[in-house]
């Protein structure tokens, strides 16, 4: 039975400055892969790039990476060379992309001593595709009606207008886009380039790239493991090349959650690459809490999942339609962490010196997220934080394994709703104790009835999250179930979620080594990271997005726990993994990569349709940094 397929992208090069973003084979050309082409706002306008010389291909030899943003290709035209073995002609692709378009510039070399004259040419299939089309595998040919005068070519769908120009190619439209051409004569030892610009605009978008310095400094690695230096620096290009503001607030940055399918504000994504880099600076984490409390909820509405006081999910440019299924309205509030994370990140950033007149302006939103963890994220009053869909065609998981199978039996029988997760009670905690200490801090009441109410879901955690039949936990010992069921029924399922009960105070010291020391058994520490659930599960898989594989953040969520804690022996073996994936990746962190352990596979597998770059992975870099020094 066919079905439309998802893309995959590990093997494909992305060059990248968003809201623009250009994916192509390693050798430039686009077309080859679903995933192919130029974006610029979760629209794809180009759907292919050939490029010819001399009526032939070039050969590729290597493509190298500059920055997130600009690569070199070179390659080959030994049809245009001598007999000789020694190439002699070349041609350099220098691909640039920024936040408005992208350009490339080709450069023919030629190390003999006479001149060289031959032809460029560059096919170019235009479109108005949407990005989540292509993500479901969807493909539509869309007729596009193109404006050619002279040296400019102007085309638009979905909102978005396109607009390709060069001075030194001619530009003629042909069946289903565009032709460049021009006679180039290359003199003796020496070069020549030609070129073309393509710029874009979308009259709807909701975010818009970010210009000016990135807003943090830079870590010093001197001494640490070269490994953790070159994730560092590449991750810290990638963030850059993610910073996005709200369309019309320019003032104020954040950063995209990754490419190519989350190029936009996603609340708990964007707060945790925001909790993750402020040992380098508050100026992120400021600007990500001001934006997100521009967009805190203040009514309740079912169909947006909205409710006072609670901080969004993700931001769209019109409604995300997943499989038919699923249908998500631009303003999405269906996450039950995000509001939680928000308090969290204020209170670190307040104590790591965001300036106190930017934490006062945000009194009322920490109120009002406060507020909302009472009032609504504890929706039927037993004290712990859950969530349910009440629409039938949102997300029916809104933790951070989103995805419809995360929360499982360990026979592999799905949770039913409400849910309430075993990590989202630590956020809840840690947030309600730092929520008091920032209102006490500036003179605000409630400080200590929210430290009250902290004590008792901690209570409460500890009577009914806790697993203790012999009969499932081995020699191990008990652990805290992932979830709650609607019979309140502690889910069996060992996961990755523990890690993120570490370093927040809700557990006491027996407990927190219970659980390291199931963060470090072969089940889930697959020797290139944690598996997202353990493999004596019956649902294990290690290719399933939840059930069996690795993510990046969420490793180090736990790596940082765990030091925190002072279990720095399966930290530091965690911290190894990661490593090993870093080296194995261009020190380019993807999302996730398949759970397959170390001791069976030479290298890490990848997760073939995993985000690259994006923000938790890139930014788990400074955690690890942190936790390593």
């Amino acid at each position: 039975m066919t079905h439309p397929l998802q893309p995959l992208l590990h093997d494909e090069l992305v060059v990248l400055r968003a809201p623009t973003q250009v994916w192509s084979a390693e050798n430039g050309t686009i077309g080859g892969a679903p995933i192919h082409g130029i974006a610029h706002s979760d629209v794809r306008v180009v759907r292919g790039l050939r490029m010819r010389v001399g009526d032939a291909a070039a050969e590729h030899l290597v493509t190298s990476t500059v920055s997130a943003d600009h690569v070199v290709i070179e390659s080959l035209l030994r049809h245009l060379d001598d007999p000789t073995p020694d190439p002699g002609v070349r041609l350099r692709v220098d691909r640039r992309v920024d936040i408005d378009g992208c350009a490339d510039t080709l450069t023919i070399i030629n190390r003999h001593g006479t001149p060289l004259t031959t032809t460029v040419t560059i096919e170019l299939d235009l479109d108005a595709s949407l990005i989540d089309e292509i993500k479901q595998g969807i493909v539509q040919t869309r007729p596009i009606a193109v404006d050619h005068t002279g040296d400019t070519a102007r085309w638009s769908g979905e909102s978005v207008a396109a607009q390709l120009t060069s001075s030194t190619l001619t530009i003629a439209q042909r069946e289903g886009g565009l032709a460049l051409t021009a006679s180039v004569t290359v003199p003796a030892r020496g070069e020549a380039s030609v070129g073309w610009r393509l710029d874009a605009q979308d009259a709807i978008g909701a975010v818009q790239g970010a210009t000016g310095p990135a807003p943090w400094s830079a870590p010093t690695t001197a001494g640490t493991d070269p490994r953790l230096q070159r994730w560092v620096d590449r991750a810290l290009g990638d963030l850059d090349a993610l910073r996005l503001t709200l369309a019309g607030h320019p003032e104020q940055q954040f950063l995209a959650a990754g490419a190519p399918w989350f190029f936009t504000l996603f609340g708990r994504d964007s707060l945790w690459a925001a909790r993750m880099l402020l040992p380098l600076g508050t100026r992120l984490a400021g600007d990500t809490l001001q934006v997100l409390a521009r967009l805190q909820g203040t009514k309740q509405v079912n169909e947006t999942a909205e409710e006072p006081g609670k901080i969004m999910h993700e931001l769209r440019r019109q409604s995300l339609v997943i499989d038919n299924d699923v249908t998500l309205p631009p303003l999405y509030y269906g996450t039950v962490d995000a509001t939680a994370l928000w308090i969290c990140l204020l209170h670190d950033a307040w104590r790591a010196g965001l300036p106190d007149d930017e934490v006062r302006a945000l009194l009322p939103a920490l109120e009002g997220a406060l507020g909302w963890m009472r009032d609504h994220g504890d929706a039927d009053g037993d004290g712990l934080l859950e969530y349910i869909d009440r629409t039938g065609h949102g997300l029916a998981n809104q933790g951070w394994k989103d995805s419809g199978d995360s929360v499982q039996w360990r026979d592999g029988s799905l949770a039913e709703g409400p849910i309430a997760l075993c990590e989202v009670q630590a956020y809840a905690y840690e947030a309600a104790l730092g929520g008091a200490a920032l209102l006490e801090a500036f003179g605000r009441d409630g400080a200590e009835s929210w430290r009250e109410w902290a004590a008792s879901l901690r209570r409460i955690f500890h009577e009914k999250f806790w697993i203790t039949d012999p009969a499932l936990t081995g020699e191990l010992g008990p652990y805290p179930a992932i979830a709650l069921d609607a019979n309140k029924r502690p889910v069996d399922t060992v996961t990755s979620n523990l890690g993120h009960l570490l370093g927040t105070g809700l557990l006491d010291a027996e407990q927190s080594e219970l659980v390291a020391r199931r963060l470090g058994s072969p089940e889930l520490d697959s020797g290139y990271g944690l598996r997202t659930m353990s493999t004596d599960s019956a649902g294990y898989w290690p290719m399933s997005y939840h059930g069996g594989s690795v993510w990046t953040h969420d490793t180090a969520i736990a790596i940082q726990g765990l030091a925190r804690e002072g279990h720095h022996e399966v930290a530091a073996s965690l911290a190894e993994g990661l490593l090993k994936v870093a080296e194995s990746n261009g020190f380019r962190m993807p999302e996730l990569h398949a759970g397959l352990g170390a001791d069976e596979t030479a290298r890490p597998l990848p997760y073939p349709a995993s985000c690259r770059p994006q923000a938790w992975s890139a930014a788990a870099a400074i955690t690890v940094l942190g936790t390593l020094v």
